[in-house]
């Protein structure tokens, strides 16, 4: 009779054990299951914020490009503009300054010419 009960006890002791080794296995599964789940949601996740970021990074580089361009424009035509300004207003004053050193060169002349004329007067 122990023999029997022996045998009735690991006989429910080993359908326990497999119950167990059973629902460790289906956990393992599940977890897996749950896992590579989570894996691709995440990765779906990344992949939409990526190509965002990418798009709006793409469209911030296009309108920087165009501000540059634009203000490039700006100076390039305001540096044109002040250049002839500054080259008329050079051409003015060297004319000015060459009709000044022209007076003062026929005065000078002049002046010079009496003062010789009258150191030779005084000398006959």
């Amino acid at each position: 009779m122990k023999i029997a009960k022996l045998a009735v006890f690991a006989f429910a002791a080993s359908l326990s054990l497999g119950a167990f080794a059973q629902d460790a296995s289906q956990d393992l599964k599940k977890a897996g299951s749950e896992t590579k789940s989570a894996t691709e949601d995440t990765a779906h996740g990344v992949a939409k914020g990526t190509k965002k970021a990418y798009h709006k990074t793409a469209k911030g580089t296009e309108k920087a490009y165009d501000k540059t361009a634009e203000g490039t424009e700006k100076v390039a035509d305001k540096t044109a503009s002040g250049t002839k300004k500054a080259y008329h207003k050079t051409a003015e004053g060297t004319e000015t300054v060459a009709d000044k050193t022209a007076d003062g060169t026929k005065k000078a002349y002049h002046k010079t010419e009496d003062g010789t004329k009258k150191v030779i007067d005084k000398v006959k």
